[in-house]
């Protein structure tokens, strides 16, 4: 037996035999092949990959397994039990050798069929297994009698499937099947096909449809006007024209320019002649991704033919939460029914980097990823943002991506010679701005100039915190809408609290946007503030002043207009990118007092050099000291900035090589030796080889701190009368959450999870509140994934209780964390105090 089922009453029935879940598999995988286009097949995906697929699960067949199967049942089959009886060892001890899928791994081994084929089958849960001291015909195993069942289970699968095992060229091709192996099990192992006695072979098409594997009909011919409403500018243009097959091109192009609809236009042409199979738009932020998420919906809503089921292929989180069916890794409570992680092998999806990135490395199921960017269209935004540490593993991705037969699209209006060079593995020579870099995967490297812009002119003004302060509570009292940005959540709080109340005293509306609010409170201030400051805010912006205070979400990727600009020193590239929110829509109604001007709260630069973790504070922790004085030593003397005429001397000015004076040359060592060691920990974690990493433990960024989830609520309370927890969320909203989510319908059961999600935020796990056992949180098993013990994941989820007053409060009443003061207010966010 392959699988066993769960009823809604809790009864645990017998489910499909091995053979026939392996046979629905590899038609699931043929099916999937013959959804791609022929030059993605011919390339990535050889005859027989379907038997790959379908052989995952020949490790069933093993005594440790069906002992451990037939033991979960709600009734045992004696005669099974008691053959199963002669085998001693524990079931447990399957984590030892990787489960079944170790035995998978071990048969495929001995049949000699190649290097990859037997790692593929391995690792389909995600981790490789361990064989070092486990062969074929281990007693553990069962022996030469089960491994002769395994080898004729093999060939009822070629017979049936009418194919051999086929040739897998390299690794890169290897882990595109292993992704293929696993998203087909997932598919296969779902609810249209959990009655072993159901008919089946005409479900493969809809299984298919309701994961979300949907062609899209598109409407062609349309003009760039026809998709944005209105004509493109040169760069855009030339972008369009260089982009129009495989490969990599780089858009250097100044804030606000339409870098976002350059992209997607070239991506809608290469559609249009089918040359892709989709878009994955990548950002650094979950704030960033979830506001490109409106446009990239509209853009799709003007591209796809109205018989096309184009709702369905709308990136929005909680339509994909609801709504598509990928088997139990797919359900709530799986590992992969996040939307975060599910985008990836949508048609269309808007994303954050973090998941672009794990399909190059080595993590749980990394290779998901791998094959569901492959042959896409991948839109890299902002990539000036990253560290050397991200950078590294950008790099390697960006190499994985042309050998997949994808179209990168690299966006920024900072980025300097040296790491475009990085990116495209070459050393390019023009140095002018805008410019385009063509690297198709046939052809020559071409470098094209787009047209000049129009330089305007910004006021720059240096000033301490104390007369900014002052000074936006002036300009707001006129009218203007003012941005003041930060560089940590915290100092962004403080900030917020200084002014909030005096702005209300002056009839101004002060607003907070950083990234440790819940995802409801999150959603609810981006769509009030983002407007506000946007173009769908331009007929409020006259009714009062605003002040909206927040991090560097504010720089990136947002289409917002500031009538005055307030930021903490950062460096130069995220300078330029905070002026970029500056003046940014010419037709955009501004009060008649206002003037184009930025002031930047910088330090004395010989305070700076001598001691720079006291001058530069929380900024220094952000930030490397070198790349904060350098910066400074730019911006210091600069009255006035030629936009975007001054922003490649800019950035080079401040990154090019120099002679520094002995402190600034120490500071520079530092970084040096930062990063070769970045560098270093972002290629150990691209290698393929050693220990997997689970999802939540794999470093995307450099940071010595791992991140956990937390669940916040009001309160739980357990049922007397019915198995569950009734769940009052911040809001007040009161929702029942039965212990057995199977029991309600699947959209009610996704409903649940989506809104218990929906409750969540990210913090730095020392900021957190601690972690309770398992046992205390196993009602939420069932909506939340808490890792699987036989992979020895960690349970990153944290779940807490705010009182009425904001104080977060454990579960136990036990004290919620040993260092810090933790609240919560809807306003404000998460904050952490030091006790």
């Amino acid at each position: 037996m392959a699988k066993s089922r769960k009823t809604r009453s809790n009864l645990i029935l017998p489910g499909r035999l091995v053979f026939s879940h392996c046979q629905i598999v590899g038609e699931v995988a043929r099916a999937l092949i013959r959804r791609m286009p022929e030059w993605l097949r011919a390339e990535l995906f050889p005859a027989g990959a379907e038997l790959i697929a379908a052989a995952h699960d020949i490790g069933k067949v093993s005594p440790a397994f069906q002992k451990k199967i037939y033991a979960a049942l709600s009734q045992n089959d004696e005669a099974i039990r008691l053959r199963l009886s002669a085998f001693k060892f524990n079931a447990d001890a399957e984590k030892c050798w990787g489960g079944h899928g170790g035995v998978s791994q071990a048969t495929a081994d001995a049949q000699n069929i190649g290097k990859y084929i037997p790692e593929i089958l391995g690792q389909h849960h995600g981790f490789s297994p361990n064989l070092s001291t486990h062969q074929a015909t281990s007693e553990v195993f069962g022996g030469q009698a089960w491994q002769a069942q395994r080898i004729e289970l093999l060939a009822q699968l070629k017979q049936a499937l009418g194919v051999d095992f086929p040739i897998v060229k390299d690794a890169l091709q290897a882990r595109v099947l292993a992704g293929l192996t696993t998203v087909s099990d997932w598919i296969g192992s779902g609810p249209l096909f959990e009655d072993p006695d159901g008919e089946w072979q005409s479900r493969i098409e809809q299984a298919l449809d309701s994961a979300g594997f949907v062609q899209p009909q598109l409407r062609v011919g349309l003009s760039f006007r026809n998709v944005f409403d209105f004509d493109p500018k040169d760069t855009q243009t030339k972008l369009i024209e260089a982009a129009n097959q495989s490969g990599v091109y780089v858009l250097e192009a100044p804030m606000g320019l339409g870098k976002t609809e350059a992209a997607l236009y070239a991506a809608y042409q290469l559609l249009s002649k089918k040359l892709t199979t989709g878009i994955y738009f990548a950002l650094p932020t979950q704030l960033t991704s979830d506001k490109i998420h409106e446009r990239v919906n509209t853009f799709l809503t003007r591209i796809l033919d109205d018989k096309s089921p184009h709702k369905a292929l709308l990136v929005h989180s909680n339509a994909w939460l609801k709504q598509f069916e990928m088997g139990e890794e797919g359900n709530p409570g799986g590992a992969w029914f996040a939307q975060g992680k599910r985008g990836v092998l949508a048609p269309f999806a808007v994303g954050t980097v973090d998941q672009a990135l794990m399909a190059v490395m080595n993590v749980k199921h990394g290779f998901v990823r791998t094959f569901g960017l492959a042959g896409k269209v991948v839109i890299l935004d902002e990539v000036h943002s990253y560290d050397s540490f991200t950078g590294t593993i950008l790099d390697a991705l960006v190499k994985a991506l042309r050998q997949l037969h994808c179209t990168v699209i690299i966006l920024s209006a900072t980025l300097t010679q040296e790491r475009r060079a990085k990116l495209l593995g070459i050393a390019p020579i023009s140095t002018a701005y805008p410019l385009i870099t063509a690297q198709p995967n046939t052809g020559e490297l071409a470098e094209v100039s787009a047209g000049l812009i129009s330089d305007v002119s910004v006021a720059i003004v240096h000033q301490p915190e104390t007369t900014a302060l002052e000074e936006v509570l002036h300009r707001a009292a006129e009218g203007q809408q003012v941005l003041w940005i930060e560089n940590t959540v915290n100092e962004a709080q403080v900030l917020y609290q200084k002014l909030a109340d005096r702005a209300r005293e002056i009839g101004v509306a002060c607003g907070l946007l950083h990234s440790r609010f819940t995802k409801t409170n999150r959603t609810t201030n981006e769509n009030t503030w983002v407007t506000f400051f946007g173009k769908d805010g331009v007929e409020t912006r006259a009714q009062q002043g605003r002040i909206l205070v927040g991090t560097q979400v504010l720089e990136q990727s947002l289409d917002i207009d500031a009538d005055f600009l307030v930021s903490r020193i950062a460096p130069t590239d995220m300078l330029l990118q905070r002026l970029g929110r500056l003046w940014r829509h010419e037709k955009t109604p501004r009060p008649q007092t206002a003037r184009r001007e930025a002031w930047i709260i910088s330090p004395d630069l010989a305070a700076a050099i001598d001691s720079p973790e006291l001058v530069f504070g929380a900024t220094a922790k952000v930030y490397a000291p070198y790349v904060l004085c350098r910066s400074l030593t730019v911006w210091q003397g600069i009255t006035q900035v030629r936009l975007p005429d001054q922003i490649r001397e800019l950035i080079e000015a401040t990154y090019a090589a120099q002679n520094e004076s002995e402190q600034m040359a120490k500071y520079l060592y530092q970084v040096e030796i930062m990063r070769d060691k970045l560098e270093r920990l972002a290629l150990l974690g691209i290698s393929q080889g050693g220990t997997t990493l689970p999802e939540e433990k794999a470093q995307t960024r450099h940071s010595e701190l791992e991140s956990t989830e937390v669940l916040l609520i009001r309160s739980c309370q357990h049922d007397q009368k019915k198995p569950g927890i009734w769940v009052t969320f911040l809001s007040d909203e009161k929702k029942w959450v039965p212990y057995n989510g199977r029991s309600l319908s699947r959209k009610q059961w996704c409903e649940i999870s989506a809104t218990l999600m929906q409750n969540t935020l990210k913090v730095t796990d020392y900021l957190a509140p601690k972690a309770v056992s398992k046992t205390q949180i196993h009602w939420l098993g069932d909506y939340f994934y808490l890792g699987k013990p036989e992979y020895e994941e960690s349970v990153m989820l944290r779940v807490a209780l705010v009182d009425e007053s904001g104080a977060v409060k454990s579960l136990d009443n036990s004290v919620v964390n040993d260092s810090y003061d933790i609240s919560y207010d809807a306003l404000i966010g998460y904050q952490a105090r030091k006790k």
